[in-house]
């Protein structure tokens, strides 16, 4: 796949961000960022729109950009709410939508996650995981047949909220583990049983993120 010079900086902002090197509340300057990268303004702009619509950085009049601030214990609580009412339902519509073999077979590629690169630390050691999980998430929501519960799943741009929070080592192999159970669940066309699989999955991470507010 080709990547543009506009991707490339989108993504070396992002991970900017994701490493708090541009740290959360932080002004983001477009001049400063094309000077650090070796690039004009103009690729600088377009990333910070697509980083505004990923919820990264807001933009004020008069103000410019700002990386957002992370989240708070109850905008944290607030997310798996949303969640929890959200994908199982996507879950369970998908497992009642009679997927063909070749839908089925794409959850259960996107189900797997990559273990970090050799030699890589912070962002570069969990983008592939992040990038995948998110992927896994959106296509239960998008073959669940309802675009407005796939749009409103898009929305939440639920994992580079928490995974900037923190990345939880724990998930590597269970997260897999979890999300195979929602696509055995799906290809049997057990609706109930697909929505319990997701909303278990789902709390397990909660349980795994929120030991960064200080719970055990």
């Amino acid at each position: 796949m080709r990547v543009t010079l506009a991707d490339g900086v989108y993504e070396s902002i992002k991970a900017l961000i994701m490493d708090h090197a541009v740290a959360p509340g932080d002004r983001v300057t477009i001049d400063a960022l094309a000077r650090q990268l070796g690039v004009s303004p103009t690729p600088v702009r377009e990333a910070l729109a697509r980083l505004e619509s990923d919820g990264l950085v807001r933009k004020r009049p008069l103000a410019g950009y700002t990386t957002t601030p992370l989240l708070t214990r109850a905008q944290f609580e607030e997310l798996f709410e949303m969640r929890l009412l959200l994908e199982p339902a996507a879950a369970q519509r998908a497992a009642g939508a009679g997927l063909s073999a070749a839908d089925t077979d794409l959850l259960r590629k996107e189900a797997d996650l990559p273990d970090p690169p050799p030699g890589t630390t912070g962002y570069a050691s969990f983008a592939a995981f992040t990038a995948q999980d998110a992927r896994f998430h959106n296509l239960v929501a998008e073959v669940s047949g309802n675009h407005l519960l796939y749009e409103s799943v898009l929305r939440l741009h639920a994992h580079l909220h928490l995974h900037r929070l923190n990345f939880p080592v724990a998930h590597y192999g269970i997260s897999a583990v979890e999300h195979h159970r929602v696509v055995d669940a799906i290809a049997a066309g057990d609706p109930a049983g697909a929505a319990a699989a997701m909303r278990a999955h789902l709390t397990a991470a909660r349980q795994r993120h929120v030991a960064y507010f200080g719970e055990a």
